[in-house]
């Protein structure tokens, strides 16, 4: 016979839960609502700034073909201390693939999204260094969000490939190539239903849509055990309307670490509308 604590402790998580979902489905169907005729934050172009010549130049657009061979989008809100270093190892481990691999081409896209410290500064020192080829910054000039800052880099990205990650450098690069590995045997087995796909010149891979998230769920058990237990306790309420909304396979929504193929991209960023931290759900469903 189940305790009285332990069915207190059930409908009070059965009863947040219910009050989450409901005001999850709020935020979202407000956000559509307030969003209906406004059409312009979609429409209006980003800007790159060309250090050296000091010129305003318009970005590419998810529409045109693809560039690049990978395009990896930073969002960075005051981030002057710790984007030097990921970037470092973010661009070091990129040219060492290129110089084993001449096909290999990149670019890094940062997106400012009206930092109040020095990031902008910081990052163009890397466009300085390395070119606005390889390097380039977006700047957002206020404040949006970081949903409204990757939908931006990848809106106006040039890879065939575009990956999300965070500026912190919580995630190692280096780890991509285990996304790009999933990405590609799922676009091959979409497009061919086998491997001969890739001596077909007709395959490209920027015209499969998939998409393939990293995630930590993997570390949940250590997490549980240094959290605070309130903490815990909003984490499952939030899992639980994961599963509702989004059905069971998906056990992280929020790592910052996301590959798309330059056709998800297209598909999924032109529809995103919600600016904060809440965008990685809408993406998901």
């Amino acid at each position: 016979m189940e305790s009285p604590i332990g069915m207190e402790y059930m409908c009070v998580l059965v009863a947040f839960s219910a009050i989450a979902i409901l005001g999850f489905v709020f935020v979202v169907f407000f956000e559509a609502y307030k969003r209906r005729n406004n059409h312009q934050h979609v429409e209006v172009p980003a800007i790159f700034e060309d250090p050296n010549s000091l010129k305003q130049v318009p970005c590419p657009h998810i529409v045109d073909p693809a560039a690049k061979y990978i395009s990896l989008i930073i969002p960075a809100f005051n981030e002057e201390h710790r984007l030097p270093g990921a970037l470092e190892e973010t661009v070091n481990y990129l040219q060492q693939r290129a110089l084993k691999d001449p096909s290999f081409s990149y670019e890094v896209v940062i997106i400012d999204d009206g930092s109040s410290d020095e990031t902008k500064r910081v990052a163009f020192e890397f466009v300085r260094r390395y070119t606005v080829d390889k390097v380039r910054v977006i700047l957002l000039g206020r404040n949006h969000g970081k949903g409204e800052a990757i939908r931006k880099g990848m809106l106006h990205s040039r890879g065939e490939l575009l990956l999300m990650l965070d500026a912190d450098g919580a995630t190692k690069v280096t780890d991509l190539e285990k996304l790009e590995n999933q990405i590609r045997a799922v676009a091959k087995r979409e497009f061919h239903h086998g491997d001969s796909s890739d001596s077909d010149p007709s395959f490209r891979i920027s015209d499969v849509p998939v998409a393939v998230f990293g995630s930590r769920a993997h570390l949940e058990e250590k997490a549980l055990a240094t959290r605070k237990w309130y903490r815990n306790f909003l984490m499952k309420g939030f899992h639980l309307v994961v599963l509702l909304a989004a059905g069971p396979g998906i056990r992280d929504t929020q790592c910052g670490f996301k590959m798309f193929t330059r056709a998800a991209a297209r598909k999924l960023f032109s529809n995103v509308r919600l600016k904060s931290l809440c965008f990685s759900l809408q993406v998901v469903l």
